[in-house]
């Protein structure tokens, strides 16, 4: 099982519902793909909810796709980590993904 190790948390109002463990922009929303992200929600949230969002350490995320171990990530149109190809870095992967829907951590 796969823990977060929590440097920074905070709250911000969402935009629309998040989901937990993907990937919050600056404005409350999930992100387009390759958008910069604030951090990840570390709960599910409904729109105009305060909600919390884990911003430093090592975070537990959703895999979008196959992902190697220390490769650099970012979002996509889902919210979920994919491998940076264009657009901002989110961090970097402390797990492999061998596909979408796994739950790997991520070094931000």
């Amino acid at each position: 099982m796969k823990t977060n190790v929590i440097i920074g948390t905070i709250s911000v109002l969402a935009a629309g519902a998040l989901t937990s463990n993907r990937f919050v922009n600056f404005a409350g929303a999930t992100p387009a793909a390759g958008d910069p992200v604030i951090g990840r929600a570390n709960a599910d949230y409904s729109a105009g909810e305060m909600a919390g969002v884990d911003t430093h350490g090592a975070l537990v995320v959703e895999s979008g796709g196959a992902i190697a171990l220390g490769a650099q990530v970012q979002t996509d149109a889902s919210g979920r980590a994919i491998t940076l190809a264009a657009g901002a870095a989110a961090g970097r992967a402390l797990d492999a993904a061998t596909g979408a829907g796994e739950f790997i951590r991520i070094l931000r």
